[in-house]
Formats: C-alpha cells, structure tokens, sequence
C-alpha cells in the first residue's frame, strides 16, 4: 500500500504483485520492440494519416506546408513546427479489434511534438490491446488555441469512421489538450467545415499521464478555462510527487476539480517518477497496466 500525504489530500494506491508481474511478463518484450523499432526508424510515419482540414486551417496565418521534424537525444523524434494538422492511423489486427479507438496527443509544452516516444509508441501499444489510434500532430509551436480545435475535429473525425467509443490521452502538454478537450466539449471553437462537424467532439473518456498546465489558475488552483462539471467525461490521470513542475501540482489540481463535481476520476500518484518517460523506463513501466486495467471499464 503506497499512500502519499499531501497539506490537502491523502491518495492511497495499491500496486498488486500480480498486476505487475502480469504487466512484466506480456509487455515487456513489447516494450523493448517499440523501442528498437523507434531507434531504427525514428524519422518515417509509415502508417496512413488524414489532414484535419481540407480546406484552410481555421486561424491560420500561414499556408499549409510539411511538418518539420528533427531527431533529438535518447532516440526521440520530434515535430518542431506543425501547420497542417494531421492524424496517422494505426489499426490493430481485426481479430483483436475491439470497435474502440483513442486519439493520442504528443507532448512538448506546446512547443514541439515528442511524436515518436509519446505518439507513435503508445499507438503500437493501444494496437495490442485491440484499439485503433490516431496519433494527432497538432498545430505547434504555441498555438494552444488552434491544437483545442485540432483536437476536437480530430475526435469528430474518428468518431465518423463509426467506432463505438472514442477516448482520447496525452501526456504532458498532451495530457493539458486532451484534458481540455474532455472539459470545453460543448464550446465551438472553430466554424464547422462540413458534414463532420455535426457529430460531438466530447470524448467517452480521457487519460492524462504526467499533465501539465492544470494549475494556472491564482495561486495554483485550476486553469480557468477548464469547465469541469458533471457531465465531464471519466478521466483517469497518472503523476508523480517529484515532477514539481509538472504533473505534481496538475495532476492533484484537476483531481480535486473532478471530485468536486462529482465526475468520475481515478488519480495515481507516485513519490518519484519525474516526468517524460513515456513508456521506456521507470514510472512508464507502470502507468500502462494501471491504464489498462480502467480501460476495461469503458
């Protein structure tokens, strides 16, 4: 039993032998073939993907072109300027297919997209589980306005190709869109472009591992413009103690807003973890069987 105390609030988590063991023992090696892969080939979007919008990006202020893309350390593959917003498709095999799909959202403080660690990965890892994912390059750098609005045509987008359920996670800067677009569902954000736009963008569930920027409210209370309420969707979050910046103060924030609405949430919150990590080391070896397990209630 792993409880954490804070001046507010006392989470308690259990971490039973079996669920990590079970995690160790069928996902390891899967783990390790991301990676490898990754490493391989960090630079490639091999799978299909779909521009966002035809026509002109609402609020653009410079024509569509390629996004730009980089190599960085520890064999991460990033999109540093993003104009034309696209979503790449990863389908798992039909006889695991579940009819669910889940749209992943990079992380990079809205600066940059950790594209292959935080994007890529995950949807091979989603694939195994029977979901389909649609890795969202949103608009970048600092154009939190135009990344809501990427993600809420791209939920619509999904959401047309007839899946049954529609969630969507993130991490870091992907964990604050994702929440966003789990709380400012019912707000128009762009001009509807056609057809698609007539379905809802409100997701049926969010994940946020290490979130950010949930705490921007005076003296670190929430965002404000987070409308949590009732009718937000179930949420689940992962954080850690040690990510003071980050998912510290963001993920107990959001929790507390959640609780107070009465709107379904499930907080795990370790001491130490720090932030980034994905699923190649440390905390990212944990948060997926955690994830996974609540998955199983939606």
């Amino acid at each position: 039993m792993l409880c954490i105390y804070t001046p507010t609030f006392i989470f308690c988590c259990t971490f039973v032998d079996e669920i990590i063991y079970a995690f160790m023992k069928h996902y390891l090696f899967l783990l390790l073939a991301l990676i490898a892969t990754a490493s391989a080939a960090q630079a490639q979007i091999t799978n299909p993907t779909r521009e966002l919008w035809q026509q002109r990006v609402p609020g653009a202020t410079e024509p569509k072109s390629a996004h730009v893309s980089r190599n960085g350390r520890s064999n991460t593959f990033y999109f540093d300027k993003v104009t034309n917003p696209t979503l790449e498709i990863f389908k798992p095999q039909a006889s695991k297919a579940n009819g669910k799909a889940i749209v992943v959202c990079p992380g990079g403080a809205y600066s940059v997209l950790s594209y292959n660690k935080e994007g890529q990965e995950i949807a091979t890892w989603l694939n195994s589980l029977g979901y389909a994912a649609y890795v969202l390059a949103y608009r970048v750098p600092n154009n939190r306005e135009g990344a809501l609005q990427d993600a809420q045509r791209a939920i619509r987008i999904v959401r047309s190709e007839g899946y049954s359920t529609v969630g969507i996670m993130g991490f870091s800067a992907g964990g604050s869109l994702s929440c966003r677009a789990a709380t400012r569902f019912s707000v128009q954000t762009y001009p509807p472009q056609d057809e698609t736009d007539t379905l809802s963008c409100r997701p049926d569930f969010a994940g946020l591992i290490y979130p950010a920027y949930l705490d921007e409210g005076p003296n670190g209370t929430l965002t404000p413009e987070l409308m949590v309420t009732r009718e937000t969707p179930p949420i689940f979050i992962f954080g850690t103690q040690d990510d003071v910046k980050y998912s510290g103060p963001s993920a107990l924030t959001i929790t507390d807003a959640m609780r107070r609405a009465g709107a379904p949430v499930e907080l795990h919150y370790l001491p130490k973890g720090g932030h980034g990590y994905g699923m190649r080391e440390g905390a990212g070896l944990i948060w997926p069987a955690l994830y996974e397990k609540w998955l199983g209630n939606y």
